[in-house]
């Protein structure tokens, strides 16, 4: 009798970060056109205003993506990842989650009044935007994260290795955004720094994330957290934060460097903590410090 094949997991050892990338761009390019002619003053960040649908393509190719390869199940176990902090079985991890963001803020902050640099300020918000933005910005993470880490970032770790993942999901994420980061009117230097800033910060968030158990809720709040620091102080605009965000990711880099060269290796298993199924022991994740 011949065995009866296995659907193809969503995040799995295969093509499928490469089809998410290629499906999210495709289902981007609308808003991006459409963003041309929609303008409001005074968004955070000088976004343009149709970064909110935006943040939802990501989730949506990842969807279509799982319901494919899977079906509904996969699906619907993909959307539960967004409230899996039942991974976190370290509750240290949360100190990154939470403080990754105000950190990095608090010391971009102190080096440019202490080196006296000056940026262009970020619209200052009034303050009842201030006190809706936090759960906007949850919502949105939920969007972009259900894509960028719930399903692209497995595969790729697995296959190359945690570094590589960050470098690769970071430097795509980063590219994603670049029609926003021109409509926002960004001088050649802030869209520098904050590709450092992107790419830097996709490496710590792998690192939280394989040290979270595999926790995409984890890497949502992360994200939630670091819009609403890089939004409510206007004399630090969000690229600024690039130099610092790249020294940490380095440092994280060089753990994994110094792990790797006594064998402990940055490829992780064939089946990890990115797989839309429950976690256990035998599915951690790579890369985990």
């Amino acid at each position: 009798m011949t065995a009866r094949a296995q659907p193809r997991r969503a995040g799995g050892d295969t093509g499928a970060p490469w089809e998410f990338f290629l499906l999210t761009l495709a289902l981007s390019l609308p808003v991006y056109g459409l963003s041309r002619w929609v303008h409001i003053a005074g968004t955070p960040k000088n976004m343009p205003v149709l970064d909110a649908a935006l943040a939802f393509v990501p989730l949506t190719a990842a969807l279509i993506l799982a319901a494919r390869h899977e079906g509904a199940p996969g699906a619907a176990r993909l959307l539960r990842r967004a409230v899996d902090l039942g991974r976190i079985r370290a509750k240290r991890w949360y100190a990154p989650v939470l403080l990754l963001a105000p950190f990095t803020l608090l010391v971009t902050y102190a080096g440019m009044h202490l080196l006296g640099v000056d940026l262009p300020d970020q619209p200052r918000l009034p303050i009842a935007a201030m006190a809706v933005l936090p759960f906007a910005f949850l919502v949105a993470a939920v969007g972009e994260e259900l894509g960028w880490t719930g399903y692209a970032t497995d595969p790729l770790q697995h296959r190359w290795g945690p570094l590589a993942a960050g470098l690769v999901v970071g430097t795509v994420w980063w590219a994603w955004h670049i029609p926003s980061i021109l409509a926002s009117g960004q001088t050649p230097l802030l869209i520098a720094l904050g590709a450092l800033g992107a790419i830097g910060g996709r490496v710590l968030w792998v690192w939280i994330y394989n040290g979270s158990g595999g926790s995409v809720g984890a890497i949502i709040l992360t994200h939630a957290v670091s819009n609403v620091c890089g939004s409510y102080v206007p004399s630090v605009p969000t690229p600024a934060l690039g130099p610092v965000t790249a020294a940490l990711a380095a440092a994280v880099a060089g753990v994994w460097w110094a792990r790797s060269s006594r064998g402990g290796g940055l490829r992780g298993r064939t089946r990890g903590a990115g797989s839309t199924g429950s976690p256990s022991d035998a599915d951690r994740p790579p890369g985990k410090l």
